[in-house]
């Protein structure tokens, strides 16, 4: 797909960098803001601070050298006298302001030392009669070398000959009040004179709907028809003996809870199926997601096959690994691991127990899709933190098998709103409860100046047998950022609290050294842990009870909640307190209510979607995922609700008009990978 007028080279180079390849994608590249330039003011009436325009003659112009080299003119209307002043200009500019030149200026004016002025504005050489806009000027997203009037000119050649004819039936926006496609784009580039401002760029003007529905139609038919075409592909069907499974459950100290129940049958049942299984299982922090998984595994190998477990970090990786060793085992199964900190002789030989099917279940981290790695028969690919993992990192894993059953593990909970857009090519499990004797942790607010205070709780906690983690959020000084670093914080803790064994664990230890200090932790010869955020998920100590966030204002909402989730996993009542420096910003501010205010991890993922928008919640699963332009999924939710119900529908009773849509909205940008 390319443009259907030509485009010199350098510039077509410039668009592909703002992912703008064809004549649609011109015609969907909205503006960021539009200025009004429809209407003349006079000097006199220049407001300051407000954007204007004038037409105003050259009265004189000349290069000055102090403070600095600048082009400085004075313009004059009728009514009076105005500084235009340029920092960085070239040759042809200063040619351009002969006086007695008439130009029409657009910027905005601001008190200066010889009166009013305006600084680098959008000079236009015209004549008397030339005339006004009839509509309100864009201001598109560019990049370097590309100007605006550049950028406005190729997008009102695309809207002249682009077909703009609805590619869906009429009566899918039956009802709604929405314009027609073609009103809709042609408005939101040049909208009328009397637009409210206000209005366009709080981005709910219908026109803006129309488009946001529009795309959310194209993604649910993108993730609807992928699903199908997954439907199409054979998988060996896991069907379980049970004999395994129940041997594994009656040796647990505790009994599935109703949600873990539900979530169990929901997973077996997909396994049992010759349809590859793509399902998600998400639940809080502590919920019970590694014995769903541990489960899945043995009825891969009740089925005759093998399964694999891959997690984004070592220390994540390797507690999976002790804790299906410590269940597996006893059961007659071997388990290889598989990480990138192995010497060559034991990767070689976990690579030939992997490869002879010795090995019945391979745990690791990304090491498990690497070149050389070969399963025997692999059935199951388990992925734990899946949106730390691009599409491709998992696809990778899956092609190491026959078309392998998936199951991805989140502990971050999906709104609603995102599990029906972004997630609607998955089935999604949720575990809603936490285990019985889990009492939630109480969260607690402290000043950076109230630390003293901290340290005598840090220290009546380890003395009286419990344990702690002190959570930094860098290693070593950033001159950007002033934080208290994870290094110096660990020398402070050591010098102020001798009498504690304090550890310390960041991410670029190696990985021998990291796994060192977490056994030491969970032994219970570290009463301190000084960490970075490595420890955000999966690690497991009872008996850690206290933990202290340091510049808890820097981290996101999700991330805060993940750390707190590593204490209250004992008998003990548990605290989490958030350090924080002051002044806090407004959003900071935000974040940390709503952390103190609540434990439920999906009210809290909800909250952090409203803060940071889906691109960050989302990570990485997002890699090679069109992210959505135009539509949110929290404010446009009753347009996902109508798009999700009616997206089966059209693509059952209209195929063709999806596909043309498709085209439309998918064009040349990144297609979701189907899998």
């Amino acid at each position: 797909m390319s443009f259907s007028f030509p485009v010199a080279p350098a510039v077509k180079a410039r668009l592909e960098k703002l992912g703008l390849c064809s004549d649609a994608d011109l015609a969907l590249h909205l503006p960021l803001r539009w200025e009004d330039e429809t209407r003349i003011t006079a000097i006199r009436d220049l407001i300051p601070g407000r954007q204007a325009v004038v037409q105003a003659r050259v009265a004189e112009a000349e290069v000055l050298y102090r403070p600095r080299r600048q082009l400085v003119a004075t313009v004059a209307d009728d009514s009076g006298e105005l500084i235009i002043r340029f920092l960085n200009f070239y040759p042809s500019q200063v040619q351009s302001l002969k006086p007695g030149r008439l130009f029409r200026i657009a910027g905005e004016a601001r008190g200066g030392f010889f009166g009013l002025e305006m600084v680098h504005p959008r000079c236009q050489p015209v004549q008397s009669d030339t005339p006004l806009p009839d509509s309100l000027t864009p201001v598109y997203p560019t990049t370097a070398g590309l100007a605006q009037a550049s950028l406005r000119k190729l997008i009102d050649k695309a809207l002249a000959r682009l077909d703009l004819a609805e590619t869906l039936p009429q009566e899918t926006y039956a009802g709604m009040g929405l314009p027609g496609f073609a009103e809709a784009v042609r408005m939101l580039h040049h909208p009328a004179p009397d637009m409210p401002l206000a209005e366009l760029e709080a981005r709910d003007h219908p026109a803006f709907r129309r488009l946001a529905f529009d795309e959310l139609l194209a993604q649910q038919f993108s993730l609807r028809l992928a699903r199908e075409a997954r439907a199409q592909k054979h998988a060996t069907p896991l069907k379980p003996s049970g004999r395994l499974m129940q041997a594994l459950l009656a040796a647990l100290p505790f009994r599935l809870t109703a949600a873990q129940e539900r979530a169990w049958q929901e997973i077996s049942r997909d396994l049992g199926d010759t349809r590859p299984t793509r399902r998600l299982l998400q639940g809080d922090v502590g919920s019970g997601k590694t014995v769903i998984a541990a489960l899945a595994c043995l009825q891969a190998i009740e089925g005759g096959m093998q399964a694999a477990v891959m997690a984004p970090t070592e220390i994540l990786a390797e507690q999976h690994f002790q804790k299906l060793k410590a269940w597996f085992e006893p059961l007659g199964i071997e388990l290889a691991w598989l990480a990138s900190a192995l010497t060559p002789a034991q990767k070689k030989q976990a690579l030939a127990r992997i490869r002879s099917g010795e090995a019945l279940v391979a745990v690791g981290t990304h090491a498990l899709f690497q070149k050389g790695v070969e399963f025997h028969r692999l059935g199951l690919a388990i992925v734990d933190e899946q949106h730390r993992f691009g599409v491709k990192q998992r696809l990778a894993l899956s092609e190491k098998g026959a078309e392998p059953h998936q199951l991805m593990l989140s502990a971050t909970p999906i709104p609603r709103t995102l599990a029906m857009s972004y997630f609607a090519d998955l089935d999604v499990s949720t575990i809603d409860e936490l285990p019985p004797g889990r009492s939630p942790v109480v969260t607690k607010l402290v000043a950076d100046v109230r630390r003293d205070e901290i340290l005598q709780r840090v220290r009546a906690v380890c003395i009286e047998g419990g344990q702690a983690y002190w959570v930094c959020p860098l290693i070593e000084e950033s001159e950007k950022v002033d934080l208290q670093t994870a290094l110096d914080t660990h020398a402070m803790l050591q010098a102020q609290l001798p009498e504690l064994n304090v550890g310390l664990v960041h991410g670029r230890m190696k990985p021998a050294e990291k796994q060192a200090v977490m056994a030491a932790f969970q032994a219970g010869r570290i009463q301190l842990l000084v960490s970075t955020t490595v420890i955000e998920v999966g690690v497991d100590v009872p008996n850690a009870s206290l933990m202290i966030i340091e510049h808890a204002e820097r981290f996101g909402l999700s991330q805060l909640h993940q750390l707190r989730g590593r204490v209250g996993r004992g008998a003990r009542e548990s605290v989490c307190i958030l350090l924080y420096q002051n002044p806090l910003s407004e959003e900071a501010r935000s974040r940390l209510r709503v952390i103190y205010e609540s434990n439920d991890g999906f009210e809290i993922a909800r909250q952090d979607l409203l803060l940071r928008g889906p691109g960050e919640l989302l990570g990485a699963r997002q890699s090679g995922a069109p992210m959505l332009r135009f539509a949110n999924p929290e404010r446009d939710r009753d347009l996902l609700e109508r798009a999700a119900r009616l997206g089966p529908e059209l693509i059952g009773r209209h195929p063709e008009a999806v596909a043309g849509h498709l085209g439309r909205w998918l064009g040349t940008r990144a297609k979701l990978a189907a899998g």
